[in-house]
């Protein structure tokens, strides 16, 4: 039996390295230089949580991606670089052409990340599932070489199914088919019969960041894919804010109703970016190596089909990790007019917010539109805190209360507008991989307005007075998930 001496020598030093594993990961926090509100969050953490908070930290403090991956990406990046040159240098530039605000926003992100403004593309707003699943299935059937599809979310049954079919269908007629699923996200349909299906005609589904006990020593578990890019014989391309999952289907159980999604289906010389992402993520998940991405197996030249200027913006750990927020900012404070955003998750960092709140003190009309209900009761006492800030700056804030709206859009000015798969959270803005298409063409930033018009209509705005006057347990409990926002 240990003596007393024993027992307190044992408690000393626990103590003592409790404390200096504090101290250690504190002074790494501080040197990480992160924003202020997420660092405070994570010292709160380290210093308030003995042992467990250390841990926390250690698993979802700090953005790995694992050696591995790293490699990877350092490996393709210069040929990344290489092919990003030359696609600038033989695209036909219509910068100068463009209002300050939008050149202003082309410079910026070519800068950041060197996906160039690209002429000659068209743009089709998909404004439902319904539309998505007719277009892409008729896509699908018409494949003749490849079929490239990725999405954060696969999940089995209804029209879902319909889909799988016709992969199965491209594969029999000899399409190289490649298919991405987040390891989280698409977990359903990994252990599903329909996985199953694909595997069994040849399909080769790729499981995207997997995860598991071992793995969270090297890497961050929670890091996760959230792209939704598909493109059909490199001519084809689709992006935007729906998983691969029926909303018919999907989530029914949760009692937030039927997901609201809306996609664009692209061709033209933009498609060439969105196929590029989609390769860079298949090498470094499978290191195939699959050449400089022009060479068999890799991208086509696109040939003009539209007038439309687009852009692609990417963003992730290790490569461009800030551009998203970045483009949000500067599409904030370079609008003149007007802006509206629709997304289903608000829990912005201070920039985006005091972004907002100066927009509309500087006289522009800024629109928000966010569903009433959403899946995550945290998120959802997080997003309401930051109501009232919005309401007192002038910003008109609306709850859509037809289902979720998962919808991520912006529109400047009603002339151009930003539409993707990034919401305006922390985890969007700064750990997900993603990917926001810019698109700068007045007809197509109508179009895109009157959609969210349509979520307007089907929306109940916010008084500002009953907004603020709330009982003060409810606030309370907001602003307490507020603190949180930062670790979300």
């Amino acid at each position: 039996m240990p003596s007393f001496s024993d027992i307190t020598w044992i408690t000393v030093t626990v103590f003592i390295a409790d404390w200096l594993i504090r101290i250690g990961l504190g002074l790494r926090v501080i040197m990480r230089r992160r924003p202020v509100g997420v660092s405070l969050s994570w010292l709160g953490v380290i210093f308030l949580v003995p042992f467990m908070g250390g841990i926390i930290y250690l698993i979802l403090g700090e953005t790995r991606i694992g050696r591995l991956r790293s490699s990877r990406f350092e490996l393709i990046r210069p040929k990344l670089e290489a092919y990003l040159g030359r696609l600038h240098k033989h695209a036909k530039s219509k910068v100068d052409e463009l209002p300050a605000p939008q050149k202003a926003l082309v410079w910026h992100s070519l800068n950041r990340y060197g996906f160039p403004l690209l002429d000659g593309n068209t743009v089709e707003l998909l404004p439902d599932s319904e539309s998505v699943f007719q277009r892409l299935i008729e896509d699908i059937d018409q494949a003749e070489d490849t079929l490239h599809l990725q999405f954060y979310i696969w999940w089995p049954g209804g029209q879902v199914d319909r889909v799988i079919e016709a992969i199965i269908r491209a594969k029999q007629r000899g399409v190289v088919c490649r298919l991405l699923a987040d390891a989280v996200g698409s977990k359903t349909f990994l252990e599903s019969k329909q996985h199953q299906s694909l595997h069994d005609a040849g399909i080769h589904v790729v499981e995207v960041l997997p995860v598991g006990i071992w793995r969270m020593v090297f890497r961050r578990q929670d890091l996760r894919n959230h792209r939704k890019i598909a493109v059909v014989d490199g001519r084809i391309g689709y992006t935007g804010s729906m998983n691969m999952a029926d909303p018919e289907l999907f989530r029914k159980e949760s009692g937030i109703g039927r997901w609201r999604d809306a996609m664009v289906r692209v061709t033209g010389p933009a498609v060439e970016t969105l196929e590029l992402v989609f390769l860079s993520d298949f090498d470094i998940e499978t290191d195939e190596q699959l050449g400089d991405f022009e060479e068999e197996g890799g991208l086509t030249r696109v040939d003009p089909t539209g007038e439309v200027l687009t852009q692609l913006i990417p963003s992730g750990p290790g490569f461009a990790r800030e551009a998203i927020r970045e483009t949000l900012l500067t599409t904030i404070y370079g609008a003149q007019q007007s802006l509206v955003l629709t997304t289903p998750y608000f829990i912005p960092d201070e920039p985006l917010l005091e972004g907002l709140v100066t927009a509309a003190k500087r006289g522009v009309e800024v629109t928000l539109i966010v569903p009433q209900q959403i899946d995550s009761v945290i998120a959802r006492l997080a997003s309401r805190s930051q109501y009232a800030d919005l309401l007192d700056a002038g910003v008109n804030v609306m709850q859509f209360n037809d289902g979720l709206l998962h919808t991520k859009t912006v529109v400047a000015d009603k002339q151009y507008a930003l539409i993707g798969t990034v919401n305006l959270d922390m985890r969007s803005l700064w750990l997900n991989f993603e990917v926001t298409l810019a698109v700068y063409d007045a007809n197509f930033a109508e179009t895109l307005g009157r959609l969210q018009a349509k979520y307007a209509d089907h929306s109940v705005a916010l008084d500002q007075n009953t907004w603020c006057n709330r009982p003060f347990h409810i606030r309370l409990v907001e602003n307490a998930a507020r603190l949180l926002g930062p670790l979300l």
